[in-house]
């Protein structure tokens, strides 16, 4: 393992609660991010800080064209349209369980979109991790307190997911054609008996996993086997999800989280690390 030089740096001064999903939307060349516990949808243009609130919890998003994101809230995935803020259902989701409500997502290399629930008071078990794709949305896996780390290898082989909870990354193998599991999963990354809870997830061009690391205040990088390679370490304990973005994919993009330790004043911001890998674009969500 090697400790890198990068510095993380503040890309939005904005404190989130709970920020979460981040985005870097490739034909637009802007980053977008949500605070969960505030239901707010956030970007920067121009130089200035946007923020909508949507009156619901909001976590996740996949692109489905220049002006259009699939959100997930906590009782859909809607079509939004980035023009006007204006959204329209596609697909329920848990909507009849109040207890429940969405959390980490990405799009897949078909198309796709997987979407983790889990209770509003991290109820053990209270989740799940779906697949919307040609339309439908259909559950994974199921009894999961808090789903995270959802992120594709390049060469479509697999998927890696955890519970947070459990503290397992799991690579899932996948059907090379479709994108539906095939076969067990089997752990990646073990780390139970750490002191932080391995959280948000992406995956480099050559395959590498970079993971937010709750608690470690640090996202740390794996190759394909699951060993660690390097560490980037953040001012703050509760870093949650990264994404590449830039214009040429090598800065990479952290929320953080300010829930619990709001007398921290790094935490909640949104950070930026040059971190002299390049990333690959988030695949297009297909309607």
């Amino acid at each position: 393992m090697t400790m890198t030089d990068s510095i993380a740096t503040v890309f939005d001064a904005t404190p989130c609660s709970l920020g979460e999903g981040a985005l870097w939307h490739p034909e637009r060349g802007q980053f977008y991010w949500f605070d969960i516990n505030a239901g707010a949808l956030m970007t920067r243009t121009d130089g200035e800080t946007r923020r909508h609130a949507f009156g619901e919890t909001v976590s996740a998003a996949g692109w489905v064209d220049r002006d259009t994101l699939l959100m997930a809230s906590a009782s859909g995935l809607d079509r939004l349209d980035l023009r006007d803020m204006t959204r329209a259902r596609v697909v329920a989701l848990e909507a009849d369980n109040p207890v429940t409500r969405s959390n980490d997502g990405r799009a897949d290399p078909w198309g796709g979109f997987w979407i983790g629930t889990m209770g509003r008071k991290a109820e053990p078990g209270a989740g799940a991790i779906y697949r919307f794709h040609g339309g439908k949305l259909e559950m994974l896996v199921g009894g999961i307190t808090i789903p995270n780390a959802i992120c594709f290898a390049p060469d479509r082989s697999c998927a890696y997911w955890c519970d947070t909870a459990e503290g397992i990354i799991w690579r899932q193998p996948l059907d090379a054609e479709s994108g539906w599991p095939e076969g067990g999963r089997a752990p990646f990354v073990d780390a139970r008996g750490e002191s932080w809870g391995p959280d948000g997830a992406v995956v480099d061009a050559a395959g590498c996993l970079w993971n937010a690391q709750w608690g470690g205040g640090r996202v740390a990088r794996y190759d394909t086997s699951g060993a660690l390679i390097a560490t980037w370490d953040l001012p703050t304990a509760q870093p949650t999800c990264p994404a590449f973005g830039g214009a040429e994919l090598d800065r990479l993009f952290v929320t953080t989280a300010a829930e619990g330790i709001a007398d921290d004043p790094a935490a909640g911001l949104t950070y930026a690390i040059d971190a002299g890998v390049t990333g690959l674009p988030e695949h297009r969500v297909i309607l």
